[in-house]
């Protein structure tokens, strides 16, 4: 799939952004609805009919981007049954729109404040042959709160909503060969995603 950023200098890249979002099939107020249903859901939730999470257990950051990742998808199908569905093979994407999957769309979460990650194969050279898994396409980020462990008086939030297209080439690995992440760089992070929602 050819990039919609293809030989268009970075001064436009805003621009371009803006055109993906207006011919998208979900309204970025639906996707920032969907976000925080998934985020509430998360500290409704009682592991084992009895722990309440934020409450009785504090999970961990990695924990708590999991359980958004796969509940923003199941949200969307609840909103728009038979048009979404969360991925159900290893090639799909995260998020999947069942009318035509070129929206469908990666989701990536992080509770870092500004920044959004990937795992370490994103950034290496023959990634994009080595999984089935496009890593070009539509990306939703979100950057949440931490829990303050042991601290039920707390309840963190969502700080960030950004939403746009990512190309396999933005991706960069860690130089260190322990890294265990790909980042994309500021200039693509504030050109290519847009900012939908800030706290």
């Amino acid at each position: 799939m050819m990039s919609p950023y293809e030989n268009i200098p970075v001064e436009d890249w805003k621009k371009v952004t803006e055109d993906l979002i207006q011919n998208y099939p979900l309204a970025m107020s639906d996707l920032i609805k969907a976000v925080f249903n998934a985020w509430e859901g998360i500290f409704k939730t009682k592991i084992a009919g009895e722990l309440q999470i934020g409450v009785d257990i504090f999970p961990t950051p990695q924990i708590l981007g999991n359980y958004l990742h796969e509940l923003i998808p199941v949200e969307l199908e609840k909103m728009f049954p038979g048009k979404w569905s969360r991925d159900i093979e290893k090639n799909d994407k995260d998020l999947i729109y069942i009318p035509d999957r070129k929206f469908s769309a990666e989701i990536k979460t992080s509770s870092n404040a500004n920044n959004i990650y990937g795992n370490a194969s994103y950034g290496q050279e023959d990634s994009a042959n080595a999984s089935n898994k496009s890593k070009d396409g539509y990306y939703i980020a979100v950057n949440f709160e931490k829990l303050k462990n042991g601290d039920s008086s707390f309840h963190p939030t969502i700080r960030k909503i950004r939403f746009g297209w990512l190309d396999h080439s933005d991706w960069h690995s860690q130089s260190a060969s322990s890294g265990q992440a790909a980042t994309i760089s500021t200039i693509v992070r504030d050109n290519k995603l847009k900012l939908i929602y800030k706290k």
